[in-house]
């Protein structure tokens, strides 16, 4: 392929932590391989140059919590040809969603001095809440291997082969204990999509679900299973509500066992 016709890739960020940019850029090496094939026309968060737009591929991280990312997301939808979204906040809103649970403005007037001057909105949304996404790459941050296959198969014109199944088969391959067998202890590894290598479980922590929902969960299961082994209320609500607090049906189930939302 001659350098004037390779495919341009831009990377955007909105509400975030830039994790997931920064595992994209921790496959320098493996970029190097590809930079023949695709040519990274937007991405500042490693140069200052940027190519403009129209894009073959583009990268989205982050949720959107202000009215200018709204303009903005439909803005990038507009020139790019395939938008894949990244990470657990552009997938499902991340930490910022936990705010979706609160009084905003409450929160507001403590963090800051001057409040009317803050234009956010309501609720912190991933960005298929607001415009088409063509594959969702889940994590906090994303697999860097999964972060390859996805711009890997864009280039090859396949479908991204991103496991959908849970974290519990990540911990039979590395012959982990599971800790809610062994030691009680609540774990999101049965309703959570793998790609970490069930880390968690492997130095006896619960699965925290960064990954998000596998295909089929049956949260409310777990949820009752927690309950039954002496959990409260609270603490089911809290496992479901972190990374991947905006996700249905991690939402939804936290939000059921939620004391400050029952009734």
């Amino acid at each position: 392929m001659t350098l004037d016709r390779r495919p341009r890739l831009a990377v955007w960020k909105f509400a975030s932590c830039d994790g997931c940019q920064l595992s994209l850029l921790d496959c320098e090496d493996e970029l190097l391989a590809v930079a023949d094939a695709i040519e990274i026309a937007h991405f500042p968060e490693a140069s200052r140059r940027s190519v403009e737009g129209p894009y073959d591929l583009s990268l989205v991280e982050g949720s959107i919590t202000t009215p200018r990312d709204l303009e903005r997301i439909r803005e990038i939808r507009g020139i790019s040809r395939t938008l894949v979204t990244i990470g657990a906040c552009a997938t499902a809103g991340g930490i910022q969603a936990l705010r979706n649970y609160a009084d905003i403005k409450e929160y507001m007037s403590i963090v800051y001095a001057h409040p009317e001057y803050i234009d956010v909105l309501a609720r912190a949304t991933p960005i298929a809440d607001h415009v088409p996404v063509d594959f969702e790459l889940r994590g906090c941050p994303v697999n860097k291997q999964q972060l390859l296959e996805v711009v890997n198969a864009f280039l090859n014109g396949r479908p991204p082969a991103i496991p959908n199944y849970s974290v519990c088969l990540e911990c039979k391959r590395r012959a982990a204990v599971c800790v809610m067998v062994a030691h009680g202890t609540p774990c999101l590894g049965p309703v959570t999509q793998a790609g970490c290598g069930a880390i968690c479980p492997g130095f006896t922590r619960g699965c925290y679900g960064c990954f998000g929902p596998q295909d089929t969960p049956n949260t409310e299961s777990l949820a009752q299973a927690w309950l039954r082994a002496g959990k409260s209320g609270a603490e089911v609500a809290r496992v479901f509500h972190t990374f991947n607090c905006g996700a249905e049906p991690f939402a939804s189930t936290g939000k059921r066992h939620d004391p400050n939302h029952q009734g």
